[in-house]
């Protein structure tokens, strides 16, 4: 297949038609020889932060020597993004190739996989062909009936923080969203909880001692920043001091907390992590879009922040760095997220409001976010249609006024582009 050819057959499956469920995954990695069994797994589950706390762990292991596979989602630009083995995204003649051995077995099915599914099997095939040593493995939505969670007993089963989102699928509860999470746990793997509300803990150490396994959960009181600022910040965790974070955003505190505690775990387990691994890999880890500073003159940022949770982290951020400073944002949503309350909650710290719509059936259109957000906030707000207009109109007026882009992870690729950064990149 050419790779316009793989696209079409990884896409051919919209997100409409996603259907929770293990049976498909399972038949399909059956049919195609369950190369899932050849690996090691650590898997991370949550609704905010998993993507960050994936990409730390994956740094810190390559640092340690070990040959890392990198499972994550959704991509920013390109479905490549989401296979990574060392840092580096799959090629297309790589993709190319394993799809050609996936599609028969999908075909012969029937009842079809779904895109996340034939996605997941990509992924696995590719890992095993590649003899990875371990996979940092991203839950795509909940965990209990994911694709990912196709895989047997993972080495560590991390569960990031959780909050209300996907509530149609997942629940409308804290409680019942931590137990779709907590279905990545089996008898036979250790457990690391990002430590959080006492209705998610008491669920996840239910699951834990019906499987007879030990939990970690991370110090609430812990990370302390000894260093905070847009050029970079350094912690002290348990008996860890002086530690550099690449990753901006006092979030990545708490989830930096889960990745050392995951590492001690590991090692308990009998891998190889030099101390040195961990310093160098924390402050080469690289995750694009969350509270990343695209520009630092004046300061623009890009934050993939989409549910109240995040938004919620996201204005802390914004209070702890940029103190006492209006901000001008440029804002695209989801039609199903809560909007309302993303945009209550960053009102008090906007200067003005450009919004977009981002590509998408799912996008909520530039002109029904306009009419929301002036009739919530009284600040000025434009229209600017696309995601490329909106930034443009935000940079022509921004002054010195810090500039934030937040609302979807699904136009971080195209903010990226624009200033001239694609996936893995930073800026200097």
């Amino acid at each position: 297949m050419t790779i316009q050819e793989t696209l079409d057959f990884i896409h051919r499956t919209s997100w409409m038609k996603s259907r929770p469920g293990l049976e498909r995954i399972t038949e399909l990695m059956h049919r195609l020889g369950d190369p899932q069994k050849q690996l090691r797994f650590i898997h991370i589950a949550g609704t905010n932060g998993k993507g960050s706390t994936t990409a730390m762990l994956t740094s810190v292991l390559r640092q340690a020597g070990y040959r890392t596979g990198m499972y994550t989602s959704p991509h920013l630009w390109r479905v490549h993004e989401r296979f990574c083995v060392d840092g580096q995204d799959i090629s297309d003649e790589e993709l190319c190739a394993v799809a050609e051995e996936v599609r028969p077995a999908a075909d012969q099915m029937e009842d079809q996989p779904t895109e996340f599914e034939i996605i997941t099997a990509i992924a696995l095939v590719w890992f095993a062909r590649k003899q990875c040593d371990v996979v940092v493995w991203e839950v795509g939505m909940g965990g209990r009936l994911d694709a990912t969670n196709v895989i047997d007993v993972p080495e560590v089963a991390v569960i990031a923080s959780i909050s209300l989102d996907h509530t149609s699928v997942l629940g409308n509860t804290l409680a019942k969203i931590a137990g779709e999470k907590a279905g990545i746990i089996k008898p036979g793997c250790a457990v690391v909880l990002y430590g959080q509300s006492p209705e998610v803990e008491d669920v996840v150490r239910a699951k834990c001692a019906q499987c007879g396994v030990e939990l970690t959960i991370t110090d609430k009181a812990q990370p302390q920043p000894e260093i905070l600022g847009l050029e970079g910040q350094i912690i002290t965790y348990r008996q860890r001091s002086g530690l550099r974070l690449n990753l901006l955003g006092q979030y990545q505190h708490r989830n930096a907390g889960t990745v050392l505690d995951t590492i001690d775990v590991l090692r308990q387990r009998g891998f190889a992590i030099p101390e040195e691994a961990v310093e160098r890999g924390m402050a080469a880890a690289v995750w694009p879009a969350r509270f990343e500073l695209l520009q630092k003159e004046p300061p623009v940022l890009l934050d993939g922040a989409h549910n109240p949770d995040a938004v919620d982290q996201l204005a802390g951020c914004l209070e702890r760095y940029l103190p006492g400073q209006k901000v001008g944002f440029v804002m695209g949503v989801m039609a199903d997220k809560d909007y309302d309350f993303m945009i209550r909650r960053i009102a008090p710290l906007a200067a003005w409001f450009v919004v977009e719509a981002p590509e998408g059936e799912r996008a909520l259109s530039a002109e029904a976010l306009q009419k929301t957000v002036a009739e919530i906030t009284g600040v000025p707000v434009i229209n600017g249609g696309s995601v490329e207009n909106a930034v443009k109109l935000a940079l022509e007026r921004q002054g010195s006024t810090p500039v934030c882009i937040f609302g979807s992870l699904y136009q971080a690729g195209t903010v990226r582009k624009l200033f001239g950064l694609s996936r893995g990149e930073a800026t200097d």
